[in-house]
């Protein structure tokens, strides 16, 4: 026998040495997954081997300061089929599509879909599901589902915003504190075999989900009831376009009420507000209807900006005052208006005006000729300086999404022109809430506050699972501005432009403002007026926002009686005390007049008119003719209360 050649046991040798490394990297690779893989490849077996249905974990509310659920969670059903265990596909579907209301054909469809598990329709109400798990029809599953539910239907939609099919936030708290609210979902865990068919007697495991966490919240109900009551009615009246109301406390920042009308029932977000838009529905794009929604989504009081107008003077004042380029005797002339760089820019009053004034009477008159004078004595780079302390450059921190910013001339292009403008609150704009931000610093002692509505969580036995705290910003003002604004914005009430804010027995300030809308001369404008209370320690500070009011457009007579009617309910409700003073005692006891007719009379006629009934005339216009007035007739005032005649 010939012996083997050295090439055939090098060959040999080397074939072997292959065998013996491809045996030592299997015995590796069975280490190593044995070692550092198992759990990997366990859960793939286990999950193979099993399938799971899905358990919606209980939404978190969403509570109001005085834990009343203003967003709550229902228990509900979902109903789906196991296709592989379906015995007669036809009955079963005629069952379903009767007892869901739902069309056979599409259930039919659903069951015959070769998946592993098809959902038929969640959100069922509980009999309905209770009825369908008790018919035990074959490789139907009927499982735990939830519904979020909001109770007082359209009240703060804006704020609250609502969840999507997968019970996620989408807008508003809801989308904000999503991570708080969503709990984590749960299982039911059921062995199979090869073919996906349930395994008979084998026992199901239940992963239990976890609920998600409450959020209180500083809103209070009733407070919100008072201000979207109120500014519906305004709107309606004054057929506007949109309003809007804010009321906060100016201590802390936290938010009581933010009313927006028109608003949408949270229970059906996808339904549009807009009857005209609501009859066309059919015939809009895609893109069209998401921009309807998208608008009708929108947080007024946040999401858009705006000219301030007069409310701003407040921060005109305070920065004066702080600077000390003005006392608040300090002697000033309205001629009408003033010329700046070869351009007049007129006083409201304009072609009347207010002569000679002190500060503080300038600032009762809203006189615009006053307030050009400060900001001149101020300077340009001061007063932006005083407009980036007043946080107008940047976001107010409110917990809730898409908050816009203000809309400012830089600093170098403020010329003498825009300075006298922007003194007065036009030629830049900022959000409703920026701007009472800025006001809530001047009378609470000159401190930001962060506006917000989360106070804590709590879990589902109320024990307090986090709380949140909500910083304050740098200081603007000193305590000493801060005590004489307060006095000043008092009497704006009491005796300035602001009277129809005035309710006897609360020391009240504010602030009215008429904005002229972008393009100047459109016709359109928003009036507003913005009040804290009480004057010496305000513990609420409100804003309210009139967009478009047709015919009286003017924020004191359009928002202040707005205003006052919303103080009227508000201030006993938190507990501020009434207290007459003389004057108020002997006016409580004054007779009530109803209000003639004075439109199409002759002046003369009709101020003797409003005097022969112990009224007080106010006339404003230069007309011969009475065209218009304040209050209507056939309103009940107080004898020596104010008509205003309008004659231009």
């Amino acid at each position: 026998m010939d012996k083997p050649r050295l090439y055939n046991k090098k060959k040999l040798i080397f074939i072997l040495i292959c065998c013996i490394g491809a045996l030592f990297l299997c015995c590796v690779r069975v280490f190593y997954i044995q070692s550092y893989k198992a759990d990997f490849y366990q859960a793939k077996a286990y999950e193979q081997q099993t399938r799971d249905r899905l358990i919606a974990p209980k939404r978190g509310s969403i509570l109001d300061r005085n834990l009343q659920g203003i967003a709550v969670t229902q228990t509900v059903g979902s109903v789906s089929v196991i296709h592989s265990q379906i015995e007669e596909p036809e009955k079963t579907a005629h069952i379903l599509a009767e007892k869901l209301d739902l069309d056979y054909e599409s259930v039919l469809n659903k069951i015959k879909k070769n998946v592993a598990l098809e959902r038929i329709k969640t959100k069922v109400d509980k009999e309905t599901s209770d009825e369908i798990r008790q018919l035990n029809l074959k490789g139907v599953a009927v499982d735990e589902d939830v519904k979020r539910v909001y109770p007082f239907k359209s009240l703060a939609s804006q704020v609250i915003g609502f969840v999507g099919k997968d019970n996620q936030g989408i807008v508003g708290l809801e989308a904000k504190y999503d991570e708080f609210l969503k709990g984590k979902q749960g299982k039911i865990l059921t062995y199979t075999d090869a073919r996906g068919i349930e395994i008979k007697n084998s026992e199901e495991n239940r992963i239990a989900p976890q609920d998600g966490l409450n959020l209180v919240t500083s809103l209070d109900v009733k407070i919100q009831l008072y201000a979207e009551q109120t500014l519906k009615k305004a709107v309606e009246l004054k057929q506007a376009k949109r309003g809007a109301i804010i009321v906060m406390n100016p201590q802390n920042g936290e938010i009581y009420a933010m009313a927006n009308k028109p608003d949408f029932d949270l229970n059906e977000p996808f339904v549009i507000n807009n009857e005209q838009m609501k009859a066309n529905w059919g015939n809009m794009t895609d893109k069209e209807k998401n921009n309807a929604l998208n608008q009708m989504w929108r947080n007024f009081s946040i999401n858009d900006t705006y000219e301030p107008g007069s409310t701003f003077k407040v921060i005109t004042s305070a920065a004066g005052l702080e600077e000390k380029v003005v006392t608040p005797e300090q002697s000033f002339n309205c001629g009408g208006g003033r010329t700046i760089a070869g351009r007049y820019i007129k006083c409201w009053r304009s072609p009347r005006s207010h002569g000679t004034e002190s500060f503080v009477q300038g600032v009762q008159n809203s006189c615009n000729p006053v307030f050009m004078d400060v900001a001149q004595s101020l300077g340009s780079d001061k007063f932006y300086d005083y407009m980036i302390k007043f946080g107008f450059k940047e976001k107010t921190g409110i917990d809730l999404p898409g908050e816009a910013v203000g809309i400012m001339h830089k600093k170098e292009k403020i010329g003498p022109v825009e300075l006298a403008t922007m003194s007065f609150g036009q030629s830049f704009q900022i959000t409703p809430l920026q701007l009472l931000r800025a006001i809530s610093s001047v009378i609470n002692g000159g401190e930001l506050i962060t506006p917000h509505f989360a106070l804590k969580t709590t879990d589902e036995n109320g024990n307090v699972i986090q709380q949140f705290n909500f910083e304050k910003g740098s200081r603007t003002v000193s305590k000493e501005t801060s005590q004489t604004m307060k006095g000043i914005l008092e009497s704006v009430v009491s005796v300035g432009t602001g009277n129809k804010t005035y309710v006897p027995g609360y020391r009240i300030g504010g602030k009215t403002a008429t904005s002229e809308k972008l393009p100047r001369r459109s016709g359109k404008y928003i009036a507003s007026f913005m009040s804290f209370a009480p004057a010496e320690d305000p513990q609420v500070i409100c804003l309210v926002l009139i967009d478009e009011p047709q015919g009286v457009y003017y924020g004191g007579q359009v928002a202040g009686p707005v205003m006052k009617e919303l103080l009227e309910n508000i201030l006993p409700y938190i507990g501020v005390e009434e207290k007459l003073n003389e004057q108020e005692l002997k006016k409580e006891n004054t007779a009530d007049v109803e209000v003639s007719d004075y439109i199409g009379m002759k002046l003369n006629d009709a101020k003797k008119a409003v005097s022969d009934l112990k009224l007080n005339a106010d006339v404003i216009g230069d007309g011969n003719t009475v065209i218009r007035q304040f209050p209507v007739s056939g309103e009940v005032i107080n004898q020596g209360s104010k008509v205003i005649l309008y004659t231009y």
